[in-house]
């Protein structure tokens, strides 16, 4: 049966998870980044999470709801966490040296399993949407990832905005 389900997954599935896999690896090495590049995965990840959870459970208010409370949640869990790793910011460039994390690529697979999970589940049983439990707890994980998204690009942009408060080189860590 396992079989079955990866025959029948479109090949640009597996293409979109060798792309996804790439740019989560790129993230395990030192590496510099703008700010506008720090603001768009994380965006982009939080439109996908959102995407992913409306397209199988609907708009109604209690997904929209459950979504919106885990990544909330999940966003002041990870604010409250010292960034690991040390991060400097050069104003002159707006571009932040970051060393490599393996928490980006394991983000960027975790939402991507839950996407392909959920597609899969309700290809096979069809009214599992409409069973709150399913519906809720795949809202409630796909909120989560889009809450740590967030927080760790807005741990960048703190960083960025203290320099704007007082001058000089922000290194943090």
């Amino acid at each position: 049966m396992l079989n079955q389900v990866f025959y029948n997954t479109p090949r640009w599935v597996w293409v979109l998870l060798l792309a996804l896999f790439w740019l989560g690896l790129s993230q395990a090495l030192p590496r510099t980044a703008s700010l506008k590049r720090i603001t768009l995965m994380p965006v982009a990840m939080t439109g996908l999470s959102l995407y992913g959870a409306v397209t199988a459970f609907g708009t109604g208010a209690q997904v929209l709801l459950v979504w919106l409370t885990a990544a909330v949640l999940m966003f002041l869990l990870v604010m409250q966490r010292a960034r690991s790793g040390v991060i400097s910011y050069d104003p002159a460039t707006r571009r932040f040296k970051l060393a490599g994390s393996w928490v980006p690529l394991m983000l960027i697979l975790g939402l991507f399993v839950t996407k392909y999970l959920v597609g899969v589940a309700t290809a096979m049983q069809p009214a599992l949407v409409h069973e709150a439990g399913f519906s809720l707890g795949f809202a409630t994980l796909y909120g989560a990832f889009s809450g740590v998204f967030l927080a760790r690009a807005s741990h960048l942009w703190r960083v960025a905005l203290q320099f704007d408060r007082r001058p000089g080189t922000i290194v943090a860590s």
